[in-house]
């Protein structure tokens, strides 16, 4: 099948950049990259082996103790990562058309990831001028001042959704504190990272600041995690990759940054604006594909109005567009791999087991080839059910009534994850303490997942280790170094100046 539109001027062939070139790998190792609406290959990839990942790793070491980009000033940083920002910005066009022929993201959600990547940029920009640095005093007798300072290489696993956006969460803060970067892209969907070195040359970052290498997680990745010369490392994907992370990652006291799973609960008060909820939830679990870590996957309804919600909800999501991702109409677009594609379809036949089917749970009948899946929505979803308990990652989600608010809470916590939360109450009193009884790093009330950058993002339990965002993203790719300094003659004991 068509996907209704191929870029012009695809590469044929995607390679790693290290120290300002285009590599292959020194095996000469490649793989296929597929586009999601046909399964069929559209170039080859460069396969990241460890002896890339050391080539790369030795650039940005060198572009760390050699170059001047860890020594550069904060309004010089800031003056490079502005023209970054407007160098994004300019390629808004091409970003979205790549961006939904290698994810199959609709194209109207597409559009959008270059602002945000070129706004993180300049968040970070602003972030890095106005770093707080503290000092203390012992009038009469010493000054204590805190200075921060580049850590070192940053090494950056990045997931397949959205995937440029999600970069340059990661990009924007390492090299804003003065941080070379080792980037590992997700091997489904390399193309979009392709348009980094173009940018960062335009923006005028200096030689060997920024390397890529792409391969999969098991070899470039695993690589990339085990380096001694990598003493940071920002990882967005699944819980059980977070976890081998955490045990390679062990033997070099490497400063870890995990985001990962979640299966994020939505609890509906009968007291909403229920139209309003309707919108959000069926924007947060069916937009991007519903490949979206904070996706509101577990929908809790209060059971007066529940079986009112699960009808409307279900006739909404049954006229969901789902069609082909350049098409400005469609909604719901193809899921990123035929892998990925088969893990869904499985839950979802889990999932007519185990609950009552509203809406969709096949491919729609348009479309009879490429990772399409219509809408699904579930209820009467038992909390042990599979389908309330593990992350599905696609438009699939679980409707689950509720009586009181402490059951609801009891519901919304009872899953190993804990990432996102939200809340539709019109009594704010109940909605504040709910909130705060959610087990989740970020709650949301009555809102979607809108992102401010200055706050913390991140999860608890199994959704993550430590939080990004505002200055913790800064206080993670820096150390802090404490100078002490005396007013005085210091008055230290003198050992050994007793005489006999």
């Amino acid at each position: 099948m068509d996907n209704g539109h191929r870029p012009a001027d695809l590469p044929e062939h995607i390679r790693h950049y290290i120290d300002g070139e285009w590599v292959d790998s020194v095996s000469g190792r490649t793989f296929d990259v597929l586009d999601p609406v046909s399964n069929k290959p559209y170039a080859t990839a460069a396969a990241g082996q460890s002896e890339d990942i050391d080539r790369a790793v030795a650039a940005a070491r060198a572009a760390f103790t050699d170059g001047p980009w860890p020594t550069t000033n904060a309004r010089g940083r800031a003056k490079v990562l502005y023209k970054i920002g407007d160098a994004i910005e300019a390629r808004e066009d091409r970003l979205a058309e790549l961006e939904t022929f290698d994810t199959g993201l609709p194209i109207t959600q597409a559009r959008g990831q270059a602002r945000r990547a070129a706004e993180n940029f300049r968040f970070f920009a602003d972030q890095i001028v106005a770093l707080h640095e503290d000092a203390y005093r012992v009038p009469g007798a010493q000054v204590n001042y805190v200075v921060r300072k580049p850590v070192g290489v940053a090494g950056l696993i990045t997931p397949w959704n959205t995937p440029f956006m999600l970069e340059s969460w990661k990009l924007a803060p390492a090299i804003a504190s003065g941080c070379p970067v080792v980037l590992k892209p997700a091997e489904f969907t390399p193309l979009s990272a392709s348009l980094w070195p173009e940018i960062f040359a335009e923006g005028g970052l200096p030689r060997g600041v920024f390397n890529m290498v792409g391969g999969i997680g098991e070899e470039a990745g695993a690589a990339l995690v085990e380096h001694p010369d990598v003493p940071r490392l920002s990882f967005t994907g699944e819980t059980l990759t977070g976890q081998v992370i955490m045990r390679n990652a062990a033997a070099h006291l490497k400063g870890l940054s995990m985001e990962l799973g979640g299966k994020s609960p939505v609890v509906v008060f009968a007291d909403a604006d229920l139209d309003a909820a309707l919108d959000s939830t069926l924007f947060g679990v069916f937009s991007l594909n519903g490949e979206r870590c904070t996706a509101g996957s577990r929908i809790l309804v209060e059971r007066s109005i529940y079986q009112e919600f699960c009808s409307r909800y279900a006739e909404r999501a049954r006229n969901v567009v789902v069609g082909l991702p350049r098409d400005p109409a469609t909604e719901v677009g193809a899921l990123v791999h035929p892998e990925h594609y088969e893990r869904v379809m499985g839950y979802v036949e889990v999932g007519k087991k185990e609950a009552t089917l509203l809406a969709g749970g096949e491919r729609p009948a348009h479309l009879p080839e490429g990772n399409y899946l219509a809408p699904t929505v579930f209820a009467d979803v038992k909390p042990d059910a599979r389908i309330f308990q593990e992350e599905i990652f696609g438009p699939v989600v679980a409707l689950t009534p509720f009586d009181t608010e402490a059951e609801a809470i009891t519901l919304a916590n009872d899953v190993k994850y804990g990432l996102a939360g939200y809340v539709w109450t019109n009594d704010l009193t109940r909605g504040h303490r709910v909130a705060s009884a959610i087990d989740a790093g970020m709650v949301w009330l009555n809102s979607h997942n809108i992102r401010d950058l200055r706050t913390p993002f991140g999860g608890v339990k199994s959704s993550g280790v430590g939080h990004e965002g505002g200055h913790r993203s800064i206080d993670f790719y820096t150390t802090e170094q404490i100078v002490h300094v005396s007013l005085g003659t210091p008055h230290t004991p003198r050992f050994g100046a007793r005489t006999a």
